[in-house]
């Protein structure tokens, strides 16, 4: 994993810019920096590097055999040798052993649907010197992120958005990135924050030639298959078989690996399988000081059993609040739970520990269906457990939205419990916003429907359409970019989710629901079978809890940290009414223990509000 920044327009020195935004990217890539400056100044490529494959000879950007296709490119090209060997039998040279090399000679022979044949997650910027084109693009699930900006006549792209205002973006909020927040939480696909800033969604291209206006189309489109009908146990194989490959590729590093274990089955599933690929793994763990989001001891017993150390990371209730603004600085978005500042950490021990890569459990539940809210989706309410309750607020609504969800029912049938939880968690924050915002704020819920277009199928089932919109909001936009990127590259780690594989997800998708989500309410139930044998069998029967840190402000010095800083960054936010927050917050400090459970909007009053607008120095937006 690494850093790119990009530029192409008319002909200028942008090298001083360039350098810039490169520094802005130092903790994605210390291992060395690279520029160049093409078409007579028109276009412009810079790199970060992280080294983790042929660390001597993979320096970026990097060029064919006649220098007339180069790029930069961010993660990683996995089935590397079976491309190479093809290109290899075509005629194309190879100067080095660097995956990210395959992509200027895939391009030769297959021009932009080279990206078809890519296996792996990464984002990259490619131009064609013959042509005068520029190619950028982002993997399936959106595991590597990539931004870009439009300025007069100039496309500026870069992994993050403080890179793109080194180039020259105004640093400013956007109004609607911030409506969809306030709403619902998660952005649609091609939103930021930042105005004038937009991410290429998953699964997309775009194209731009210099002084044109860029261009953006899909190249895969996530949907659910029609159900392929087998037996459990050849299925359970079938799984098996694919997620061992997935992990496989996933291990290829001249650097040492690590993983990512939680208590769990998905993160001791990749270890599992993982300890039989590659020997010297390491094994890292959050532990929370309060039952039962720590799962610190479960994840120790995991490792002792497959033989690999385990080095737990403690994260006090302190340090969610002490933590908060070097996670929210690098991750560039907004936090639901203390889980940003626990995977920071997390990042930092690995790192400090000599990793380089790491395996996470990301792509397993929206696969396999192993939410709590995907459960009730198909089942209804009735099938809600007790171990639920931790996600109440965040994932199962705590009282009922007041924003309407109507149009939402029209279009889908149903309204997922996800949203629901948003929407419900949405009306609570419109309560603190400014009398003049709350007076203009515009349903967000329409123009998120346009932007994602659920799949429509005969006999679809709804955890499946709710399984899909999760994948492309919460996953893409959250879990991989904020919780994932923003905190692994924070600490110049790069994360490799094997259950993200798209032909593992493809095939899990493919699957009828009832062999995911069982009759009994059992989630994951085949990857279960799939894995028994492997792993203990406490991993094996327990139920799905989501990583999720305490609630901060329920416990110990917690409350009081939170306050202080709440009340020093309110008026960085200028959405919010200071008055009306601090009452808020006031009124708390006497509540019980359960509604400062409840208290769900302080996170997003703290990095939405506060922490972004002081880190970057956002100004207000444009309207």
């Amino acid at each position: 994993m690494c850093g790119l920044v990009a530029s192409i327009g008319a002909p200028h020195d942008a090298s001083e810019n360039m350098r810039a935004a490169l520094a802005a990217l130092a903790h994605r890539g210390p291992d060395g920096e690279g520029l160049i400056e093409l078409a007579g100044g028109r276009v412009w490529l810079g790199h970060r590097r992280l080294a983790l494959v042929d660390i001597a000879g993979g320096r970026q950007p990097i060029a064919n055999e006649d220098a007339t296709v180069w790029a930069v490119v961010n993660g990683e090209i996995y089935d590397d040798d079976r491309l190479r060997h093809g290109l290899e039998a075509r005629g194309h040279v190879f100067r080095c052993r660097s995956d990210s090399e395959l992509l200027v000679h895939l391009y030769e022979e297959y021009a932009e649907a080279c990206v078809e044949r890519l296996r792996g997650e990464l984002a990259f910027v490619l131009f064609d010197v013959r042509r005068g084109r520029l190619l950028a693009g982002r993997d399936r699930f959106g595991v590597k992120p990539l931004l870009y900006a439009w300025q007069l006549g100039r496309l500026l792209i870069a992994s993050e958005a403080k890179a793109l205002f080194a180039l020259g973006v105004p640093a400013r909020w956007d109004d609607r990135g911030v409506a969809h927040a306030m709403a619902h939480q998660y952005l649609p696909p091609a939103r930021t924050l930042f105005a004038g800033v937009n991410a290429l969604p998953p699964g997309c291209l775009l194209e731009a030639r210099p002084g044109a206006a860029p261009v953006v189309r899909p190249y895969y489109v996530l949907a659910p298959p029609a159900p392929i009908k087998l037996p459990l146990a050849s299925t359970a194989a079938a799984v098996r078989e694919r997620l061992r490959e997935a992990v496989r590729l996933r291990l290829r590093a001249d650097v040492p690996v690590g993983i990512y274990l939680s208590g769990g089955l998905d993160s001791a599933a990749a270890l599992a399988l993982a300890v039989r690929e590659r020997s010297g793994l390491r094994a890292f763990g959050v532990v929370f000081e309060h039952a039962p989001y720590d799962e610190g001891a479960l994840a120790a017993e995991t490792a002792a059993a497959l033989g690999v150390p385990f080095e737990p990371v403690p994260v006090r209730q302190r340090d969610l609040i002490d933590g908060l603004e070097a996670a929210v600085q690098v991750a560039e978005g907004l936090a639901i739970n203390g889980q940003l500042v626990a995977k920071h950490r997390l990042a930092a021990a690995a790192r400090a520990a000599g990793i380089g890569a790491v395996l996470t459990g990301e792509g397993a539940d929206e696969a396999f269906l192993g939410y709590p809210h995907l459960r009730l989706d198909h089942f209804g309410s009735a099938a809600e457990r007790p171990c639920d309750a931790m996600t109440r607020g965040v994932m199962i609504p705590r009282g009922d939205p007041t924003l309407a969800l109507d149009l939402l029912e029209r279009r889908l049938g149903f309204v997922p419990t996800f949203i629901r939880a948003k929407a419900a968690l949405g009306a609570r924050l419109l309560t603190l916003l400014t009398p003049a915002r709350r007076a203009a704020f515009q349903d967000p819920f329409p123009a998120l429907l346009d932007a994602l277009d659920a799949p429509r199928r005969p006999g679809l089932a709804p955890v499946e359409t709710s399984a899909w919109l999760w994948t492309r909001l919460a996953l893409a936009g959250y879990i991989l970019r904020t919780l994932g990127d923003g905190t692994e590259m924070a600490h110049s780690i790069e994360g490799r989710p094997p259950f993200l594989d798209h032909v593992l997800f493809e095939y899990a998708w493919s699957l009828p629901v009832g062999l995911r989500l069982d009759s009994a309410g059992r989630e994951k139930a085949v990857l279960r079978e799939a894995l028994r044998g492997l792993l203990p069998a406490a991993v094996l029967a327990r139920p799905k809890q989501p990583f999720l840190a305490p609630p901060v402000l329920a416990f110990g010095e917690g409350f009081d940290a939170a306050r202080g800083l709440l009340l020093s960054v309110v008026t960085y936010a200028p959405f919010f009414d200071p008055t009306a927050v601090t009452r808020w917050i006031d009124a708390l400090a006497d509540a019980g223990t359960e509604a400062r459970v409840a208290a769900e909007p302080v996170w997003t009053l703290l990095t939405t509000a506060g922490l972004l607008g002081r880190t970057l120095g956002l100004a207000d937006g444009d309207g």
